[in-house]
């Protein structure tokens, strides 16, 4: 018992501990973004099939001056789940031909990928100062209030897919909460599209997107002492037209029992029993509009690339 009582759990085991008791099971996405995890995302946002990340920087690259213009200068960036910060030099090298200074601060769950941030930022945008905070959002947004100076908020990528609606409009309220007049949000989102494209975006032939997904039970096994094997448990992705929404499974390939280490529990497998491990919602513009306008934003600005894959929203508090 006191052996017990000495180990500190990782902040997410209760997570763990209620997500795989439930029926059916369920994991955070957010566990992906370990440094392994980041590291395979980074992969995956290079592979043919994954046209998220290409898309909304090729609207980065064609229309980085025409927001900076509509943001105004003396502005200070705030990046939510900014990553490795792959697409947003663009942005910021576009900000900073209007402004002497800018105020740079990626924001992400992964200490790992803010090193790579930093580093890549302060490289290329000689003119952006980067101070990178490490935050878990599900504590909230209250480091907002504390930024200095006139905020344009990014939440790139479609993350904001990654939550159900209510959670979505939740989450956009909080941030909304913590700004104030003058500032504004500038919101990915991923669109409506044939499952042809969208289902191997998220199953690529290369099975990197399943590298990643097996990797949340390989967190486990380090982490936790969990006993998870990964060669018994298949990645699944399926389009979900009536929610639009991709849905990420990691299915048991048989009747098996794991034992999650520090957790002191086990959990059983029936064959073929799933765990839903991510959501990603794709939007049609009036799902953006509802969604913004009962979040307490207006939408200002859109800008789409030219297949009309992918969108960027301008929102003003």
């Amino acid at each position: 018992m006191i052996a017990r009582e000495l180990i500190s759990l990782p902040s997410f085991a209760e997570d763990v501990q209620r997500g795989l008791s439930s029926s059916p099971k369920t994991l955070p996405c957010k566990l992906f973004y370990d440094q392994a995890g980041s590291a395979l995302f980074e992969q995956i946002t290079r592979l043919p099939e994954y046209y998220l990340t290409r898309t909304e920087l090729e609207i980065l690259h064609d229309r980085a001056h025409e927001i900076a213009a509509q943001v105004r200068p003396g502005v200070t960036v705030v990046e939510l789940g900014s990553g490795t910060a792959t697409k947003t030099t663009t942005l910021l090298q576009a900000l900073s031909r209007r402004q002497l200074r800018v105020p740079y601060f990626p924001v992400d769950i992964s200490p790992a990928a803010l090193a790579e941030a930093r580093e890549r930022v302060e490289s290329q945008c000689t003119r952006v100062s980067v101070r990178p905070v490490v935050a878990d959002f599900s504590h909230g947004f209250s480091f907002l209030r504390n930024l200095p100076g006139r905020k344009l908020v990014l939440y790139l990528g479609s993350s904001i897919g990654n939550f159900d609606p209510g959670p979505a409009v939740e989450m956009l309220s909080q941030i909304r909460g913590q700004l104030a007049s003058g500032d504004a949000l500038l919101l990915g989102t991923d669109l409506v599209k044939d499952p042809a494209i969208l289902v191997p975006a998220y199953h690529d032939a290369q099975g990197v997107t399943g590298q990643f997904d097996k990797n949340i039970l390989a967190r486990l096994n380090r982490e936790l002492g969990a006993n998870f094997d990964l060669d018994f448990f298949r990645h699944i992705a399926i389009w979900n037209p009536k929610k639009s929404r991709m849905e990420i499974y990691l299915e048991s390939l048989r009747p098996q029992v794991v034992d999650l280490g520090l957790l002191h529990s086990r959990v059983q497998f029936a064959n073929g029993e799933r765990i839903h491990t991510e959501n990603s919602y794709k939007y049609t513009m009036p799902m953006v509009r509802e969604m913004l306008q009962l979040s307490g934003f207006s939408l200002d600005a859109t800008w789409f690339d030219h297949r009309a894959w992918f969108a960027l929203h301008l929102a003003r508090v």
